[in-house]
């Protein structure tokens, strides 16, 4: 049973070179490669979308902190010039 297997691997194998070609098979294995590395960032970022922050989920006072607000640079004034 392993035999056939390994003999019906190696025969797909076959018919895959045969259809793409051996210039196009490393181009397609890499965009391959590629979709699967973005579409498992982007189910990761929907995951991470669902879950709970746990910080906010453990201290609801979190989500009421006033905002800091930035204060601007005091006028520069130079010495040399009247």
């Amino acid at each position: 049973m392993l035999e056939n297997r390994g003999l019906e691997i190696l025969i797909i194998a076959v018919v895959v070179l045969l259809l793409f070609g051996a210039k196009r098979l490393p181009d397609s294995a890499r965009a391959l490669g590629k979709s699967l590395r973005i579409l498992k960032s982007e189910v990761g970022a929907m995951k991470s979308e669902d879950a709970p922050d746990s910080a906010t989920a453990t201290r609801p006072e979190a989500l009421a902190t006033p905002t800091s607000t930035i204060q601007s640079a005091p006028e520069h004034q130079s010495a040399g010039r009247a």
